[in-house]
C-alpha cells in the first residue's frame, strides 16, 4: 500500500512557530543473536491478538506458520481489565443503526463513517461466535444475553460477563482455545517478549519522490527468558499484525497495565507508518481518587455503574452532570471529564464523588463483584460510602492507520484494537466499543492476511540494513517524560502547555551510552527500551495536540474551546527518511484501498 497522494506536507500548513521533532528510526539494540521464521507474527495477548492468531491458525492450514509474540503471559493483555463490557447490537429492539448513530454522535464528527458500518454490522455475530468459543456472559431469566447500558448509548447493547469482569471471561475463553492447539507445530507462543523494531525491505519512491516504506521482513525482538529464544532475536515472516494495546504508561496516572508503553505505535512509527488520530485520548471520567502521589495503573470505577444509575456529586454533595448535557451521567466520556475538571476548579477540589448507594448493597455486590473487592481494598465500601473519583487517562482513540481488512501504511504490517486507528472512535470512544473492534477487525485483518498469503501477494523479502540514528532513553527519563505529557496533552490542553512539553521532551537525552556528568547512562534493556517508546509517543502526542487547534472529544484545549468544522479532517503523522514528524491533513474518509 502507498500512502494517499493527499497527504502533502502543504497540505498540513498551520500557522504554528514550531520546529518539527526529529526521532530516530531505530532503537538502540544489540545485533539479534537467534533468529527464527513464520507465516505471520502476531504481537500482543488481548482480544485482538487472541483472536486473529487463532484465526489465522484455522485458515493457514497444517503447513501455515503463526507466531504469537507477548510481552507478559498469554493473559497479561489489557482486555483482562475490561470491566464494562462489549456493545453489539443483539437486542431486537436494538439494530447496527441506532448502534451507528451513537458511534458517530460520539466521535464528533471525525469518525470514519464506512469504518462504523463495518464495526456495527459485523460485530453482533462476532459476539456470538465468542459464544461459540466458550465465552459465558451473563444471562437474562429468558435465557438470552443480559444487555445493559453505558453512557452515550440510547439503547441497551452491554454484553457483560461476572458482572464487571466481561475482559477477564473473554480472555479466558480465547486463551483456552489456544492452550488447547499449544501443540499443534503450526503455532508458536513466546511470551515475556518486548518487540524492538520491523524488518523491512528497501524503500522505495511513489510517483512524486515521496518515501514508500520497505515491506515486512519480520522483526526484532528481546525474550526474556532462557533456552534457545533468549535476548534479542529476528522472526523472519512477510506479515506481522500489531495487537500491542494502548499509550496508558505516557501519562503519569492511567488506568492501563504497566505494559501499555505504545510499543506497537512507536514501532510503526519508526518503522515510516502513518499514525492518526493521536491527539484523541480519551480520559476515563470515574476513576478512583486515591490520591495526589498515586502513580502507575489506577482503579477504573466501570461506566456500567452510571448506566445502573449511579450518581456524581461534587465535594459539597451538589449532583451537577444535569446541568451540563441531556444524558446527565450518561453523557459522551469526553463530556463527563471535561464536566468534572469544571467542577474541581469551581469548588477548588482535586476529586468529585459517585454516589452508588441507592442502588442497593446486594445489587452492587453482585453486579460488581470486582469493584466492590478493589474498593474494598482501599477501605471503601461503597453500599455506605461516596467514592472520590477523578479523569485519568484510559484509551487512546489513535493509533496506527489502517484500512478496513487492517493493513497500515507500510506493506505487509496490520494493526488491529487499540494500537490501530481504524476511523471507529474518531475524537472519542464510545463506551465498550472498545473491544468490538478488537474482535471485529482482528478478525478481517485474519482472513486478510491469510488470503494473500495463499495468493502469493505477501511474499518473503530480504531485510536490509537499516541506515541513520538510534535512539535510547534513560529509563530514569520516565518520570519527567511522563510529568510533560501530563502538563502539556493532558485533560486540559493550551498553546504554551503543548510548547513547554515539547521542550521538555527535546531536552531528554536519547543517546545511549555514557552520559555528561550528572546525566544518567541508558544501556540497551527493556526498561530503556520502553521509555524510548513512551518519549517518542508522548512527543508525537504533544505535536498532534498543538497542530488541532480546536476542542473535540478527548481534545481540548483551553486556548481554542470551541469546535470548528474547519477541523473536520483527520491529522496524520510519519516520519521522514531523516526522523523528522511530518504532520499532515487529510479529510476524515477510509484510507485508501
Amino acid at each position: 500500500m502507498t500512502l494517499d497522494p493527499a497527504l502533502t506536507s502543504a497540505a498540513a500548513s498551520v500557522a504554528i512557530e514550531q520546529t518539527r521533532p526529529v526521532l530516530a528510526r531505530r532503537l538502540t539494540a544489540p545485533a539479534p543473536g537467534w533468529t527464527a521464521h513464520a507465516d505471520v507474527v502476531v504481537v500482543g495477548s488481548g482480544i485482538a491478538g487472541l483472536t486473529a492468531a487463532l484465526e489465522l491458525r484455522r485458515r493457514l492450514g497444517p503447513d501455515g506458520r503463526v507466531m504469537l509474540v507477548t510481552k507478559g503471559e498469554l493473559s497479561s493483555g489489557s482486555t483482562v481489565w475490561a470491566q464494562g463490557g462489549i456493545a453489539a447490537a443483539l437486542a431486537p429492539t436494538d439494530s447496527p443503526d441506532a448502534h451507528l448513530a451513537d458511534t458517530l454522535v460520539a466521535g464528533v464528527g471525525v469518525c470514519d463513517r464506512e469504518a462504523v458500518e463495518v464495526l456495527v454490522t459485523e460485530g453482533p455475530d462476532r459476539v456470538r461466535e465468542l459464544v461459540g468459543l466458550g465465552a459465558h456472559f451473563d444471562l437474562a431469566a429468558d435465557g438470552d444475553i443480559a444487555l445493559t447500558r453505558e453512557g452515550g448509548h440510547h439503547a441497551d447493547r452491554i454484553a457483560h460477563a461476572g458482572g464487571d469482569a466481561t475482559g477477564a471471561e473473554i480472555s479466558r475463553a480465547l486463551i483456552a482455545q489456544l492452550e488447547a492447539v499449544l501443540g499443534d507445530p503450526g503455532i508458536e507462543i513466546v511470551e515475556h517478549a518486548l518487540v524492538l523494531d520491523l524488518l523491512q525491505g528497501p524503500a522505495s519512491l511513489d510517483a512524486e519522490g515521496r518515501e514508500v516504506p520497505g515491506a515486512v521482513a519480520g522483526l526484532t525482538l528481546h525474550v526474556i527468558g532462557e533456552g534457545r529464544r533468549d535476548g534479542v532475536g529476528a522472526v523472519l515472516a512477510p506479515a506481522v499484525i500489531l495487537a500491542t494495546g494502548g499509550i496508558g504508561q505516557v501519562y503519569r496516572s492511567s488506568t492501563n497495565p504497566v505494559q501499555a508503553t505504545g510499543d506497537g505505535d512507536a514501532l510503526a512509527l519508526r518503522a515510516g507508518a502513518t499514525l492518526g488520530d493521536v491527539e484523541f485520548v480519551q480520559f476515563h471520567p470515574t476513576v478512583l481518587w486515591a490520591g495526589s502521589g498515586v502513580r502507575g495503573q489506577l482503579t477504573l470505577v466501570s461506566e456500567a455503574v452510571r448506566g445502573e444509575g449511579a450518581l456524581l456529586v461534587d465535594i459539597d454533595g451538589v449532583r451537577f452532570m444535569p446541568d451540563v448535557h441531556p444524558m446527565a451521567e450518561l453523557a459522551p466520556r469526553d463530556v463527563v471529564a471535561h464536566a468534572i475538571v469544571e467542577r474541581l476548579r469551581l469548588t477548588e477540589a482535586n476529586h468529585v464523588y459517585l454516589d452508588a448507594r441507592h442502588l442497593g448493597a446486594d445489587f452492587l455486590r453482585e453486579r460488581f463483584p470486582t469493584i466492590t473487592e478493589r474498593l474494598l481494598e482501599h477501605g471503601i465500601d461503597w453500599t455506605t460510602d461516596l467514592v472520590p473519583v477523578a479523569p485519568a487517562q484510559h484509551y487512546h482513540s489513535g493509533g496506527v492507520v489502517t484500512d478496513l481488512h487492517g493493513r497500515s501504511t507500510v506493506p505487509g504490517l496490520y494493526a488491529a484494537g487499540e494500537v490501530a486507528c481504524t476511523g471507529v472512535h474518531g475524537a472519542n470512544r464510545l463506551a465498550s466499543n472498545s473491544l468490538l473492534e478488537g474482535l471485529v477487525f482482528a478478525h478481517r485483518a485474519a482472513v486478510d492476511v491469510a488470503a494473500r498469503l495463499a495468493s502469493g501477494e505477501l511474499t518473503r523479502v530480504e531485510p536490509v540494513p537499516h541506515e541513520g540514528r538510534t535512539a535510547l532513553v534513560a529509563a530514569a527519563m520516565r518520570s519527567r517524560v511522563q510529568r510533560a505529557a501530563a502538563t502539556g496533552p493532558g485533560v486540559l490542553r493550551s498553546r504554551e502547555g503543548l510548547l513547554a512539553s515539547l521542550e521538555r521532551l527535546a531536552a531528554v537525552p536519547t543517546n545511549g551510552g555514557p552520559r555528561p556528568a550528572g546525566v544518567v547512562d541508558a544501556h540497551p534493556q527493556v526498561a530503556e527500551w520502553e521509555t524510548t517508546n513512551i518519549h517518542q509517543i508522548a512527543t508525537v502526542l504533544a505535536a498532534t495536540a498543538l497542530e488541532r487547534e480546536e476542542s473535540r472529544g478527548g481534545h481540548f484545549r483551553t486556548d481554542f474551546p470551541e469546535r470548528d468544522d474547519a477541523w473536520l479532517l483527520r491529522i496524520d503523522v510519519r516520519l521522514t527518511s531523516d526522523g523528522t514528524l511530518e504532520i499532515l491533513h487529510r479529510a476524515h474518509t477510509s484510507v485508501a484501498r
